[in-house]
This record gives structure tokens, C-alpha cells and sequence, in this order.
């Protein structure tokens, strides 16, 4: 019986702990680097992985990916060194969201920000207020997708019809190739990440339809709604589907006919191929540890731990 119990809890651990090989390859230093003076790093909820693991590697920690099964089931970074590490990264990395993480980072509550967008006009505007200007550099790929049921049977839309269901010009799936039903557009809150590529990417200036659109707050909250309802468009980045969430609850669509993949978004034949921006400040300190880090990512070695977190390389 003590055998059979020790296998199903070897068993139980190795389908919640999504374990890769406890020493990987990539490898990234900054001398004189240590827990003390690690800088404040904030960002949108899509980078956190990377930041974490970008903390483990200049650390000397082993870290492991694990699934919050008691949470909303997304893949997040935990360390195998214990406990202490686990609390150092909780305290140290963060996400307060895109908006949030631009905010922190003028109020200088935050020494170095990785985000998914360039700063917004709210964002530049505040950024005036107090005379900060930033620094802002690409360090790896993503794409801006469509996410939509999976039993859904339309598997590509063009742009103009993405643009035609947002604006109420098309609102039924039946005039995309799909069933004989009502479409139900999301949109994502204000200032979110993922609404300012929407806006900039996509609209390009055109209004979005108030009804019948749902504003969904958070990016998970993106594939519940969508996971729920069959007739439910949204959208997302690619990074956060495939790395954080993984699974069915949604699918991507193609947009333009060509569907988001490492492949297409590589080549950046993907049309809504996005970037991730590592930014600090422009009077940050050039002997700094977070301007050592933010120069660190664009290195051969910063690549590769940028490979290793899922994301594709910029270079």
C-alpha cells in the first residue's frame, strides 16, 4: 500500500509540476549582482515569466515551470532552490500590469520595466509632468492575436472584418463563414495592454462599437469569457496563450490568412507581429544594476534566456 500511494504522489507531481530539466543551458551574469541590490523590476502579466527567470539566471537559481491548479491555471515560475527564493521573487519580481508598470516606473517605484507595447498617450502625458523621458529597447518577438471558441468553425478572418465587428458593421458569424449566430465581441479594459495594441494595431483610429462589446478586466479573464461562449471573439498576445495558459479553453484564428505560429511571427509575416520592450528611464544611472540588466538582454547570452522563457528571440 505505502508503495502504491508514493506512485500516485510521484505521479500527482509530475502532471502539476510542468518541470523542464532542473539546469538549463542559457546563461546570463552582471558582476557584482546579488539579492541586495537586484533592481526593481515591474511589467505587463505576460512577462513575468521572463522576468523571473531572468532573476533565476543571474542568481544562480534553479527554477521549474508549475501550473496553478488551485488559481486560474495558468503556467507560472517557481524556484527549486526553496522557499527563500520563492519569496525573494514574489517580492522582487512583479506585474502590475502594463499601465501600471509605465506609472511605477515614472514614479520611480520601479527600476526597469518589461512591457508589451510602447507607452501609451496617458502614459507619455504623466511621463511630462515630471520631465522623464524613456529609454526604451526591443528585446524579443510576440504577435497580437484573435482568440475564439473551439468549437467555433471559422478558423481565419482579414483585418477588414475584424475592423467590420468591432465598428457593428458585421454581427453575425454567418457573414465570416461561420454559423448562423450572433457574434459577441469582448474588448479589454482601457489602457490595458492588450486594448492599446487593439486600438493601434487593428482600429487604427476607428471607434469601437460600445454594444455589443464587454469589457474584461485582467488577460485571463479573456479566455474564460471566450471558453464559455461559442459565438465570443477576443484577443490577446500569442505569448500568454501558449506559454502561460497552454490547453484548449480557446483557439487562434488567422488573421489575412496566415496563422500565428514561431514560424510566422519570426519571419514577421504574421501581421500583427509585435515587439517586447525592456525600458528604463533616460537619467538611470549607466553604472546601475538595472541599466547593466536592460543592456544585458540584447547580448548573445540575454537571447538565449529569452529563447529559454518561450519568447522568440529578437536577433
Amino acid at each position: 500500500m505505502k508503495k502504491i500511494i508514493i506512485l500516485l504522489v510521484l505521479a500527482v507531481a509530475l502532471i502539476t509540476a510542468c518541470k523542464k530539466d532542473n539546469i538549463h543551458s542559457a546563461q546570463l551574469s552582471i558582476e557584482g549582482l546579488t539579492k541586495e541590490n537586484y533592481p526593481k523590476i515591474d511589467g505587463s502579466t505576460s512577462t513575468l515569466p521572463l522576468q523571473q527567470i531572468i532573476a533565476c539566471k543571474l542568481l544562480h537559481m534553479r527554477y521549474e515551470w508549475m501550473q496553478a491548479l488551485h488559481y486560474d491555471g495558468t503556467y507560472f515560475i517557481t524556484a527549486a532552490d526553496g522557499q527563500d527564493t520563492d519569496k525573494f521573487l514574489g517580492k522582487n519580481i512583479v506585474h502590475h500590469g502594463t499601465h501600471q508598470a509605465y506609472i511605477n516606473l515614472i514614479d520611480n517605484k520601479a527600476d526597469l520595466i518589461l512591457v508589451a507595447r510602447l507607452p501609451s498617450a496617458d502614459e507619455l502625458a504623466h511621463a511630462d509632468t515630471k520631465n522623464i523621458h524613456f529609454t526604451i529597447t526591443p528585446i524579443a518577438l510576440d504577435a497580437f492575436t484573435f482568440i475564439v471558441n473551439p468549437e467555433n468553425p471559422v478558423k481565419i478572418l482579414t483585418t477588414k472584418q475584424i475592423q467590420d465587428i468591432y465598428t457593428g458593421k458585421i454581427n453575425n458569424w454567418k457573414e465570416v463563414g461561420g454559423n448562423d449566430a450572433p457574434i459577441k465581441p469582448y474588448k479589454r479594459n482601457t489602457n490595458s495592454g492588450s486594448q492599446e495594441l487593439m486600438e493601434s494595431l487593428v482600429m487604427k483610429g476607428l471607434t469601437m462599437n460600445n454594444f455589443p462589446v464587454e469589457v474584461i478586466g485582467g488577460m485571463m479573464g479573456a479566455f474564460s469569457s471566450v471558453g464559455n461562449d461559442r459565438n465570443a471573439l477576443c484577443y490577446t498576445v500569442y505569448y500568454y496563450k501558449e506559454v502561460m495558459v497552454r490547453g484548449n479553453i480557446v483557439k487562434h484564428i488567422s488573421v489575412d490568412g496566415v496563422y500565428p505560429d514561431k514560424n510566422t511571427i519570426r519571419r514577421k509575416e504574421y501581421p500583427f507581429t509585435t515587439e517586447v520592450y525592456a525600458v528604463v528611464r533616460e537619467d538611470v544611472d549607466k553604472n546601475s544594476p538595472a541599466y547593466k540588466l536592460y543592456q544585458a538582454l540584447l547580448t548573445k547570452n540575454g537571447q538565449e534566456v529569452i529563447a529559454e522563457s518561450g519568447y522568440i528571440q529578437i536577433k
